[in-house]
């Protein structure tokens, strides 16, 4: 069930540029920390901290592979993201089709 801290956790940690780079990354793909600091003006600590609120808020699986931990998207993540916006998707066509009304009333006067 998606909820309102569910909700929060997931916002709040894309709300960050650092963490929105990162996650937009992991789109491409699987990659480890120093992967995903490559291009970053960040050290390995704080790319270890954006990572764990990634994962806190499940948008991100680790997998451990010898030595290296490997990040991936997560797909429950995405589904809750999807949940939330499906909630939204009604109401757009309604405010479209308003806003052309609008619009045309407008270029009518």
């Amino acid at each position: 069930m998606f909820d309102s801290m569910s909700e929060l956790h997931i916002f709040k940690a894309l709300a960050d540029p650092t963490r929105h780079l990162v996650f937009s990354k992991l789109s491409e793909g699987s990659f480890n920390a120093s992967q995903l600091r490559e291009g970053l003006d960040i050290t390995q600590p704080a790319m270890s901290q954006h990572l764990a609120v990634l994962k806190e808020a499940g948008l991100v699986s680790a997998s451990k592979q010898g030595r290296t931990v490997n990040y991936t998207i997560n797909p429950d993540g995405l589904a809750e993201i999807s949940r939330w916006l499906s909630r939204y998707r009604a109401f757009w066509p309604q405010k479209i089709d308003n806003l052309k009304l609008l619009l045309k009333e407008m270029d009518d006067d």
